[in-house]
Formats: C-alpha cells, sequence, structure tokens
C-alpha cells in the first residue's frame, strides 16, 4: 500500500497540465499606409474616448514609420478613433478625422485557467477625409496576430 501513494502521486502530477495563457489578451487593430504616402512625415497622435468618458491617448506624435497598431475594445459594435495630424515643423494643422470601425464580438477560449478574451469580426470602417483619403479593410479577422495589416489607410498629399 505504501508503495502505491508515490505512483499515485506521480500519475496525478502528470495528469496536471502547464496552460499557457497569453500574456497579454488585447487585440490590436494595424493600419498600414498606403497609396502615395507611404511613410508618415508628420506626427500622428491617435486617441480614443472611454466609456467612463475620460480621453486616452493611444499613440502620442508617432512619426516616420509605415503602419501602426491600436487596440480594439474589449467589447462593443464600435470603436470611436480620432487621429489628429501636426505638422514636422510642430505647427497645428486642423487636421482632425474620426475613424468608427464597426465590429463583432467573437468570444475566445482558451482554458479555464485564462482570463476571457475577446477576437473580432471587422463590418464596416466609417471616417471623415480631413486628412484621411479613404481605408479599406484588408482583413476582418482580428486576433492575436496583429502582424496582418487589417486597414490599408490613404492619407491625402499635402
Amino acid at each position: 500500500m505504501r508503495q502505491l501513494i508515490p505512483i499515485v502521486l506521480v500519475l496525478l502530477l502528470a495528469a496536471c497540465s502547464s496552460v499557457d495563457c497569453p500574456l497579454n489578451n488585447r487585440v490590436y487593430t494595424t493600419y498600414k499606409l498606403a497609396g502615395d504616402v507611404t511613410t508618415l512625415s508628420d506626427s500622428l497622435t491617435v486617441s480614443t474616448t472611454k466609456r467612463s468618458g475620460v480621453d486616452s491617448v493611444l499613440l502620442n506624435h508617432i512619426s516616420a514609420v509605415d503602419s501602426f497598431s491600436v487596440p480594439m475594445s474589449y467589447q462593443g459594435a464600435e470603436d470611436v478613433l480620432y487621429f489628429h495630424l501636426t505638422n514636422s515643423d510642430s505647427i497645428t494643422v486642423d487636421l482632425l478625422d474620426t475613424v468608427r470601425v464597426l465590429k463583432s464580438d467573437i468570444p475566445h477560449f482558451e482554458s479555464v485557467d485564462c482570463n476571457p478574451a475577446f477576437f473580432h469580426n471587422i463590418n464596416e470602417v466609417r471616417y471623415t477625409r480631413h486628412a484621411i483619403d479613404s481605408i479599406v479593410i484588408q482583413n476582418k479577422n482580428v486576433s492575436y496576430d496583429a502582424s496582418k495589416a487589417h486597414f490599408l489607410i490613404y492619407f491625402k498629399e499635402k
């Protein structure tokens, strides 16, 4: 009987599996610059308003990039983003665009040990056209893989 107890303990420990939960379960959408402006020469700030009504800056004065990623909201049918462009000589141009991403939330289950996660399906994108010429949905499925561009964004030439 004493020999059976260590064997049972070993079997119980072997039955437990290690769960590889993602360290960050946020999902991001990637915007790739396209058209004539493939590198951002101006400074871009992307912000949003949280459900609590507090403004939140997602990207602050990025420039010299050809793509960028912003997080999607955890749940909700629509994300509203504000794109504010500033000239490279630090004179603020009155170019503020509002981008509305309409999406469906898809619950994603990995394990009961992991935090809940949501993937998304992009249904539509609406935007104003002050600095942005157009936005094209390239990849509708938003998951942990942010290597693929979800949107192609075309900025107007100066």
